[in-house]
Formats: C-alpha cells, sequence, structure tokens
C-alpha cells in the first residue's frame, strides 16, 4: 500500500511540476492571472505558479514589422492613388496589450490602415510625392496616440510605394518636360540678356577709347594667325575709308542739284 501511495505522490509531482515551473526568455514577460484577477507580469527567468490556478500569458517584446496592405487613396486634389506601409511597433506595457485589447497586433494593423486613408486623403498629390517625410512623422504620431492606451508603442511608419494610373503618370511625365523646357528657356533669355549688358557696355569703352578698336583688331589677327590656315586678313583703318567717304558726299550732293 505504501508503494502505492509513494507512486501516485511520485506521478503527481511528475505531472504537476512541469505546470508550476515556467521559463520566460528575456524577450518576453508572462502575464499572470490568478482566479481570473490579474497578479502582474513575471519574468525574465524561472519562476513558479499554482496549478490549475494560475495561467500565464507570454507576452512577446521584440518589435514587429507588419505591412500595411495597399490602400485606395483618393487625394484632397481628387487624384485616386494606392498607397501602402511598413510599422514599426513593440509591446511596452505587457499587462495593458493581454487586459485591454483582444489582439494587438490586429488592432494596430486596422488602426494604421484606417490612419494611412484618413491623413492621405486629406493631403495634396504633390504633398504625398515630395513631403513624403512629414506624412511619415503625421501618421506615427496619430498611429502611436490610438495604440498607447493599449500598451504599444509605434515607432515608424514608412509609406514605400505610392502607385498612379498610367494616364497621371504620362501627365506628370509631359508636366515635367514642360516645366524643364520653361526653365532652359529662361536660362537662355537671361545668357542674352547680360551678353547684350557686357556688349553694351564694351561698346560704351570703345566710344570712349577709340585705340581700344585698335587693339581689338591686333587681338584678332593673333587668334587667326595661331591657327592653322590660308585665310589673310588685312586691317584696314575706318578713319581711311572716312576720308573718302567724306570727299565723295560733296559731289553727290552737287548731282542732285
Amino acid at each position: 500500500m505504501n508503494w502505492v501511495a509513494i507512486g501516485i505522490i511520485i506521478l503527481a509531482v511528475i505531472i504537476i511540476v512541469p505546470m508550476a515551473v515556467k521559463i520566460v526568455p528575456e524577450y518576453e514577460r508572462g502575464v499572470l492571472f490568478r482566479l481570473g484577477r490579474l497578479v502582474g507580469a513575471r519574468g525574465p527567468g524561472l519562476f513558479l505558479i499554482i496549478p490549475f490556478i494560475d495561467r500565464l500569458v507570454k507576452v512577446d517584446l521584440r518589435v514587429v514589422t507588419m505591412d500595411v496592405p495597399s490602400q485606395e487613396v483618393i487625394t484632397r486634389d481628387n487624384v485616386t492613388v494606392r498607397v501602402n506601409a511598413v510599422v514599426y511597433f513593440r509591446v511596452v506595457d505587457p499587462e495593458a496589450s493581454v487586459v485591454k485589447v483582444l489582439d494587438h497586433i490586429r488592432a494596430t494593423s486596422q488602426i494604421s490602415q484606417t490612419t494611412l486613408r484618413n491623413v492621405l486623403g486629406q493631403s495634396e498629390l504633390d504633398e504625398l510625392l515630395a513631403s513624403r517625410e512629414k506624412l511619415n512623422q503625421m501618421l506615427q504620431r496619430i498611429i502611436d496616440e490610438h495604440t498607447d492606451p493599449w500598451g504599444v508603442k509605434v515607432s515608424t511608419v514608412e509609406i514605400k510605394e505610392v502607385e498612379l494610373a498610367e494616364t497621371m503618370r504620362r501627365m506628370m511625365a509631359a508636366q515635367a518636360e514642360a516645366e524643364r523646357e520653361r526653365r532652359a528657356k529662361i536660362i537662355h533669355a537671361e545668357g542674352e540678356f547680360q551678353a547684350a549688358e557686357r556688349l553694351a557696355e564694351a561698346g560704351a569703352i570703345i566710344a570712349r577709347e577709340p585705340v581700344t578698336l585698335q587693339l581689338r583688331y591686333l587681338q584678332t589677327l593673333t587668334e587667326i594667325a595661331s591657327e592653322k590656315n590660308s585665310t589673310l586678313i588685312f586691317p584696314l583703318p575706318i578713319d581711311l575709308i572716312k576720308m573718302f567717304m567724306d570727299r565723295g558726299a560733296p559731289a553727290q550732293s552737287e548731282t542732285k542739284k
């Protein structure tokens, strides 16, 4: 009889001890319930619970990377786009993540999708394409405000891809091409304006100092002579031509009379 009792005790110990001894890794916490009432978080390490009375729920504290499915959004300027994103979050309060929400990962996913549609629906297409970092920060702040009561901390939200219709892409390409052409024309016009200013200044200097024109002649000859060609250029002073023109002018006036 004693051997039977000893056997029963050994069997009970073999069954109960594994149920009473719990080991929680460093990256997890165990939320302990006793007769349905919250006792608190346990771990990491080894600890004991009361079998059939205590219930342990393990919560992972590592960062979760969650893809937000593509959402069809109509921007404020009535452009339809499809946007997807990625959310990085982790549990900072294990007790709240178990007691205050049924499934904190699914709840975070749903609130991320809703916030993505709402925020991007209030933005224009140019803002969505050019100010993505600002929108990322706004999304992170809003989602984190919603998940904070659940013990979940949203650290980063990144918009990954913005899909546009083919017609919209062609229109944007045409707009970019027209913008580049406009800038090229402006730059060309500014260059012509600056060149005209310089030529006007040079003309004023030559008018004050006629000898500068002769120096320009000599410089031109030097540039031509440095190249291998058979062209012969002989500079003819304008004063010499003017002398013959002045002699011919009275003759023409007499002929008219």
